[in-house]
């Protein structure tokens, strides 16, 4: 039964317990997603098809995003989760290349956000297939749980390899444990801040893109010092952090 026309009494159990849930019907209707696919097919373009660093928040500069970020489809799947105050924290298309698409290495969000919020514990990203995700291109995999755990403890590993710089160390992960998340086009998961995640590289002959979409309870104040030229939104409620919105 659906607690809120969207998400079921059981997977905001699941979120609460295990630091994550999977959508699997359509996010948007069919034209809205095409309009969202069209719009990173030419962002890609523009950048040379490279891989994802080059695609961080680009809501900041193509603000045509803004109908998917602040879209009542989304924001009625993460208020059930961090509450009915919510920001807009970011969006990142995240794209693997055929054969060539980078490792994702194991991490949580919140340990490259440090310091540029106050909280960390309401933080949800919603990421949306726009490719078919499976295991062989590369999806996603979570450590169910391990939304509780803290700041890890990470070491360097091989840019060429990585999509980052770091890694949790291997010896705090049991692998074994991993979840994986295979995802039609249009369908989503959602993802507490905190949990260890990360995705193999794309070997197989399929592109591999999502669009993040991240979201934080405006409980949580984002430090404006430490986040230079940064912008977030009121999604939707109101500010409880003392924050500075684009458009409040």
């Amino acid at each position: 039964m659906a607690a809120n026309g969207r998400l079921t009494e059981e997977q905001l159990q699941q979120y609460k317990d295990q630091g994550y849930t999977l959508y699997r019907e359509p996010l948007f209707g069919s034209e809205k997603m095409q309009k969202l696919t069209d719009i990173f097919e030419e962002q890609w373009a523009a950048v040379g098809r490279k891989l994802n660093s080059e695609l961080d928040t680009p809501h900041f500069r193509d603000e045509r995003l803004l109908e998917f970020l602040l879209a009542d489809e989304v924001l009625d799947l993460v208020e059930p989760i961090i509450g009915p105050n919510i920001g807009l924290w970011s969006s990142h298309f995240i794209c693997k290349e055929p054969l060539t698409g980078k490792q994702t290495p194991w991490h949580e969000d919140s340990a490259y956000w440090k310091g540029r919020l106050t909280r960390f514990d309401k933080i949800v990203t919603v990421w949306l297939a726009i490719d078919r995700s499976n295991k062989e291109n590369g999806c996603m995999r979570v450590i169910p749980g391990t939304h509780r755990n803290g700041f890890s403890k990470y070491e360097n590993v091989d840019e060429g390899q990585n999509i980052f710089s770091s890694e949790i160390r291997r010896s705090e992960i049991d692998e074994s444990k991993a979840v994986y998340f295979e995802l039609e086009p249009g369908q989503c998961s959602l993802h507490d801040s905190r949990i260890i995640h990360g995705a193999p590289p794309n070997t197989s002959p399929h592109r591999r893109c999502g669009y993040t979409m991240r979201y934080f309870s405006t409980e949580a104040t984002v430090i404006p010092e430490a986040n230079p030229g940064f912008k977030v939104w009121l999604a939707r409620g109101r500010d409880l952090g003392d924050n500075t919105f684009v458009n409040a």
